[in-house]
């Protein structure tokens, strides 16, 4: 089935799928009800599925699965251990350019990303890592990010000493002094500041890729088999996200339970994210802007075909509601 072809029959399928979303509302549960695997990141922007129960309509469950690394997030989709994946746009996006028949299908989150240095290093800028320690998760949405921060203040990767670290380990290796800084994720920049070993060197954002970072995936196995299925999981997503950004204290304590941090740190987090999901001109700009900056630093082989890599149909049906 090609790309057109393809969005020809979601398009078809989606006002039905609006239809037997609105019945299962009203449905009694039953002992079979359906089972909706989601994977996300165990970072505080990954937070929106751990709302879903609250608007899932009768005859379905959500499943969690935390994951540490937006690899294994991809790789679970792919392979369909989970039907539903959220984590950085990199990861999907590398997983599309191979090939992967990994499909983003909302946005999850915006911003969430900080680059922190040690509160009393004297690191106060990009240009400051020049010979530094920094520890960045590779092959994620942040590795992306710095090396067009760097490139921005006439630098390369080559001018840092780059260091393996997953975004949980961060904080704490600021803390024991085996980093000078790191491209993080939230919370870690919220437990760096909430601890007073950290400080932020700036919050990434200024690029063309804006403050775009982590997203809604499925595969395209799903897309074409049950189309139903992935309607009824981005209501659920879309209702999720506004609810949690509307009620500031419920996400802090979701964030505290899930995560195992202390309230201080995920006050500190909280104003550095933005839970959403909506695909729009401005989303598919940056996102376009990120696969080339990936390509131009040899991250992929070719970009992915964006016809069929982002499908927005969705939640443009969603947000013409």
């Amino acid at each position: 089935m090609s790309g057109t072809t393809r969005r020809k029959f979601i398009h078809a399928a989606l006002a039905g799928a609006l239809c037997a979303f609105t019945a299962a509302a009203s449905t009694p549960a039953t002992a079979a009800d359906r089972v909706i695997k989601v994977g996300t990141l165990k970072l505080i922007h990954g937070i929106t599925p751990y709302f879903y129960e609250k608007f899932a309509p009768a005859g379905y469950k959500i499943e969690v699965i935390p994951f540490e690394s937006p690899t294994d997030g991809k790789n679970a989709v792919v392979t369909g251990t989970v039907d539903f994946g959220i984590y950085g746009l990199a990861a999907a996006t590398l997983g599309a350019a191979a090939g992967e028949p990994v499909v983003v299908v909302a946005a999850a989150c915006n911003r969430g990303m900080a680059v922190v240095s040690g509160a009393k290093s004297g690191l106060n800028t990009i240009k400051d890592l020049k010979g530094k320690k920094v520890g960045i998760w590779p092959g994620s949405t942040q590795e992306v990010v710095i090396l067009d921060r760097l490139s921005a203040e006439g630098m390369t990767i080559k001018d840092i000493k780059p260091i393996r670290v997953s975004f949980s380990d961060m904080a704490p290796a600021l803390e024991r002094g085996d980093l000078d800084a790191y491209v993080g994720a939230e919370p870690g920049p919220g437990i760096s500041l909430a601890k007073g070993v950290g400080k932020i060197v700036e919050y990434p954002y200024s690029t063309p890729t804006g403050s775009l970072n982590m997203v809604l995936t499925t595969s395209q196995e799903k897309i074409d088999k049950d189309p139903e299925l992935v309607m009824t999981l981005l209501t659920i997503h879309s209702k999720a996200a506004e609810y949690a950004m509307k009620t500031r204290a419920e996400f802090v304590a979701v964030a505290m339970q899930k995560l195992g941090q202390q309230k201080p740190s995920i006050e500190k987090a909280a104003p550095n994210v933005e839970l959403t999901w909506k695909i729009d001109d401005l989303f598919l700009k940056q996102a376009n802007y990120y696969g080339t900056q990936m390509l131009n630093k040899k991250q992929i082989r070719q970009l992915p075909d964006y016809a069929t890599f982002i499908n927005p149909a969705f939640v443009q049906k969603i947000a013409g509601m």
